[in-house]
């Protein structure tokens, strides 16, 4: 894999979202150029000026001005931590925000896309959720959620498996789809 392949690295404002500098070094590694970008939410729960700097590219939590350079095309998206909402959002086709928007258009063109949850065991329980996972994966989204992914934790003890979360796994099935 050549220098040319582009990751979007999408950080929700989920517990880990602070290390997803993590997954941007990992990536990296194996000759990925990544672009970041994160929810509305997130933004505030990461380091903006540090991801920049170590990816040489602007953090995009918002559309471009006309005239602003755009991000280059990605070639796979990891999506990570993924929380309740944009994953019900992103099922349901609602594109209320940039990361949406951006994600929802890849999809529909074929863009492969990785979705790494951090959700507690309540919300993993609901039914929306077990449904927008249903439907992400008939569109070929892949959802790591369950045996041998990401299991969600009980409520109110994702701090303690911060340190647990697979940015590994993600990028693994992210290298798969090409």
């Amino acid at each position: 894999m050549g220098d040319q392949k582009t990751l979007y690295v999408v950080v929700c404002a989920a517990g880990p979202a602070s290390e997803v500098g993590t997954l941007v070094r990992l990536a990296q590694g194996r000759g990925w150029t990544v672009q970041v970008m994160a929810t509305p939410a997130a933004v505030s729960l990461i380091e903006v000026e540090t991801l920049k700097k170590q990816t040489g590219r602007l953090v995009r939590s918002q559309h471009r001005a006309p005239g602003d350079p755009r991000s280059p095309k990605a070639d796979a998206i990891v999506i990570a931590p993924a929380t309740f909402n944009t994953i019900n959002k992103l099922a349901n086709g609602i594109a209320d925000n940039y990361v949406l928007d951006v994600v929802s258009e890849a999809i529909g063109l074929g863009v492969p896309t990785v979705i790494l949850p951090f959700v507690n065991s309540a919300y993993a329980s609901r039914a929306p959720f077990r449904e927008s996972i249903k439907k992400l994966r008939t569109e070929e989204v892949f959802v790591l959620i369950g045996l041998g992914a990401f299991t969600p934790h009980e409520a109110g003890s994702g701090s303690s498996v911060f340190d647990k979360f697979p940015w590994q796994l993600a990028l693994d099935e992210a290298e798969k789809t090409l």
